[in-house]
């Protein structure tokens, strides 16, 4: 057989056409075209020029924000009030999710996996505003009512997460430590956890900034914080002190966001 010539055209062959790729795109482009025929959406009206000036007046009174001494002074009792909700019930919720990943994974058999994969699920599918408001009837109005209900919520959440961590970790380092005849806990603490402990911190911080956030929501329902201060504004028309309330979410926000961020450059620099 000869040999092709070396200036040739080379015949590329032609990747197969995605049938199932291109009827999931359909389904999807369907689905949102069903969707906003079905709830009658009418984007055209956020462009109206009555729309426009509607919105501009509300934002127009926001401003100036109030910036006097005294609001700005309850501002700060109430931002330290919303971080300290969002953090101890984060900490809480990752003490208890870690606890409950453990039978969640399995490491304590198939039924107790069963229950405690069912208690996460419901612990998660309750919303932060529902647990606030049951917290806030059985503990009262207040930051603990808040801290309580994001802890109920996040323990869902982060038990889940931990469980599917432990599952997926990598079973040589537990394997040695069982094989050289260390117990069932210190296999988990020296040869399991430290695989997983990256992931157990990220998934733990990135609550923690979804907590911050909803802190500030708990406050609707009376569970302190930015949140029960922003509510109180607006109920009186207060605009400017709204303003600065809104403006204080931001920042706090942005700082834990920042925060955030130095821990896991920071961790990431450790483990090298």
């Amino acid at each position: 057989m000869s040999a092709l010539p070396e200036n040739s055209p080379r015949i590329e062959a032609r990747p197969p056409v995605c049938i199932a790729c291109w009827l999931t795109v359909a389904a999807l482009i369907a689905a949102v075209w069903g969707s906003f025929a079905y709830l009658s959406l009418d984007v055209a009206q956020l462009f109206t020029a009555e729309s426009g000036q509607l919105m501009g007046d509300f934002v127009r009174r926001f401003f100036p924000p109030d910036l006097s001494a005294p609001f700005l002074y309850k501002i700060a009792n109430a931002t330290l009030e919303t971080l300290a909700i969002s953090a101890i019930g984060t900490l809480l919720a990752a003490i208890a999710g870690l606890a409950l990943a453990l039978p969640a994974a399995g490491r304590f058999g198939a039924p107790l996996r069963a229950l405690t994969r069912f208690l996460l699920n419901f612990l998660r599918s309750v919303p932060e505003l529902v647990w606030a408001a049951l917290m806030v009837l059985a503990a009262g109005l207040g930051p603990f009512a808040g801290t309580l209900a994001l802890a109920l919520h996040t323990t869902g959440v982060l038990g889940r997460l931990f469980a599917e961590s432990l599952e997926n970790a990598p079973p040589e380092p537990a394997q040695a430590l069982a094989d050289s005849g260390a117990g069932p806990s210190l296999v988990f603490l020296y040869g399991t956890l430290p695989c997983v402990m990256p992931q157990l911190i990220a998934y733990s911080l990135y609550r923690w900034e979804m907590n911050v956030r909803m802190a500030t929501v708990l406050g609707f329902v009376g569970a302190g914080g930015l949140g029960q201060m922003l509510y109180y504004e607006l109920s009186l028309l207060h605009e400017p002190q709204a303003c600065t309330v809104v403006l204080a979410m931001l920042g706090l926000v942005i700082v834990i966001d920042a925060a955030s961020a130095w821990v896991r450059r920071t961790q990431l620099h450790v483990r090298g």
